[in-house]
């Protein structure tokens, strides 16, 4: 299976004024095609500066980068942002939904960003909320959804327009266990029908239900371990 990403020597230092806070301190990963990988280690270790240097939400200090075929790096602004929004889905633990947009709404916005018409882009937004359980909640405001739901909202405007990559991000840190289940058990799902993802976590027990788990610690690699499932 091929590789849908490989990064090499990836650095990430931030500075401010005259602090320099080095991150990332070169760093090797490869994600297979089809793969749900974990990214894993304590808080400070650097997994979600990782995930936002290989997933185009930032860019490294030093390093290459290689997204399906494509060097990331050498995009500018508006190639990048066409880039993700052609090929990449993603999910937050704050869920990142615009609170004035219904849940079917948000759903069909990265249709809509893609220029496909609104009708079009809402039916295929009700559908996946549909499938997602939440066929009675498409006209609510985030504001009147649980934090469960409104995680399933944005895994379902990851996925609406069918991503090579989803990259999700502690997707289940504000979440109670019952909702938790959910999210971990509809990502695995969509991995079992063939969607690569790519998921920070610190919670071991979701590590150990995706393929692989990538431990970091101090912005380095520090083991990785193929889950037999």
């Amino acid at each position: 299976m091929r590789n849908i990403i490989e990064a090499k020597g990836i650095e990430k230092t931030f500075i401010t004024g005259k602090i320099v806070t080095p991150v990332l301190k070169g760093v090797d990963i490869n994600v297979r095609e089809g793969e749900f990988l974990s990214i894993m280690g304590r808080s400070g270790a650097g997994k979600s500066t990782l995930m936002y240097q290989l997933s185009l939400l930032d860019e490294p200090t030093k390093g290459e980068i290689i997204v399906d075929g494509t060097n990331i790096l050498t995009l500018n602004n508006n190639e990048k942002t066409l880039f993700r929004l052609n090929n990449l889905g993603y999910v937050f633990q704050d869920y990142a939904l615009v609170p004035e947009l219904t849940a079917v709404e948000n759903v069909a916005l990265p249709l809509l960003l893609r220029g496909i018409s609104k009708n079009n882009a809402i039916n295929k937004a009700e559908e996946i909320l549909v499938k997602l359980g939440l066929g009675k909640q498409v006209r609510n405001l985030p504001s009147q959804l649980s934090g469960g739901e409104q995680q399933r909202v944005s895994i379902g405007r990851a996925i609406v327009d069918e991503p090579k990559i989803i990259f999700s991000d502690e997707p289940t840190a504000n979440l109670d266990a019952e909702s938790a289940r959910i999210v971990i058990d509809l990502l695995k799902d969509l991995n079992k029908k063939g969607q690569t993802i790519v998921m920070v976590t610190h919670e071991e027990e979701y590590g150990k239900e995706t393929d692989r788990i990538i431990r970091l610690s101090d912005g380095r690699i520090e083991s990785e371990e193929i889950i037999n499932k």
